[in-house]
Parts: structure tokens; sequence; C-alpha cells
């Protein structure tokens, strides 16, 4: 079998960061890189989970939500993929996603949308002040980027 596009990506050399990973007839992916890979430190599954739960339903409620197809989790706790029409441009996914990073940061409630037992899968995995914080951290990282950064290094 042949190795699939991101397993060809040089991950010794990714930093944080946001990528267009690939683009397939009328969706385009982005690898949302908000942890350095193999380096040690790691996105917490609880953490992880909330910042999926906030982020969701964050971009499916923007002004693009109509241009949103997946937003979830890397296996190897690095980051997010977020997968978009390709209507969508890169200056309005970065604008949006920045946007969306900014509201989980300062994320003013104390419940996470779509946690309780009968909406959730894994409920009781939830690290909101986790979530917060990533979120801060990643969006200091994406508010000095332009689509001119989603390249992959070489």
């Amino acid at each position: 079998m042949e190795l699939i596009k991101s397993f060809t990506v040089n991950h010794d050399v990714l930093k944080e960061g946001v990528y267009l990973s690939r683009c397939d007839r009328n969706t385009v992916t982005y690898d949302l890189r908000m942890k350095i890979p193999n380096g040690g430190d790691y996105l917490t599954p609880a953490a992880s989970h909330t910042l999926e739960h906030l982020c969701a339903t964050f971009l499916r409620n923007s002004a693009f939500k109509n241009e949103i197809v997946y937003f979830g989790p890397m296996g190897c706790m690095t980051g997010f993929y977020l997968v978009t029409f390709d209507t969508l441009s890169g200056k309005d996914m970065l604008k949006t996603l920045c946007e969306a990073f900014s509201f989980i940061a300062n994320y003013p409630e104390k419940t996470v949308p779509g946690a309780q037992k009968r909406e959730c899968g894994n409920y009781k995995s939830h690290d909101l002040d986790g979530a917060k914080k990533l979120a801060e951290n990643y969006l200091a990282v994406i508010e000095k980027l332009t689509p001119a950064d989603f390249e992959y290094p070489a």
C-alpha cells in the first residue's frame, strides 16, 4: 500500500502552525499543528476533547458554518484537522480560526456544549481549563500567520 500523504510529511521539522494538508475535489484539509511532533508534550485527551466541542460548536455557528465539513483531533495528539469546502478562502479560514480560538481562550461559561451524558459518548472526559490554555497558546501562534505560511517545511 502507498503511504497516505500526511505520513510523507517530515514530522522532524514541523512546528506549531497551520498547514494546507490536502485538497480533494471540493474540500480542503488543514493540519492545525498545536504541538511539535515527537516533542514529548502532547495534547491531553480531556483538554483535546473539550477543545473539540468548543471549536466545532463555534465553527458551526460562525458566518462560514456552511463551509465547515469537519473539525477533529489527530490520533498523535499534536493537533487537529479542519476540513472545509474549497469555497472558503485561506484568509477567511484563518480569520475564523483565530476568532474560534479567541472564543475558547476567553470562554466565560462553566459548562461545555454537548458534554452531557445524553449528548456525548465520553462525557466525563473534559478539561475546560486545559482547553482554554491550549487555545490561548495556539492563538499566539496562529494570529501571526497568513495563508502564505500554510506550506509544510521541506
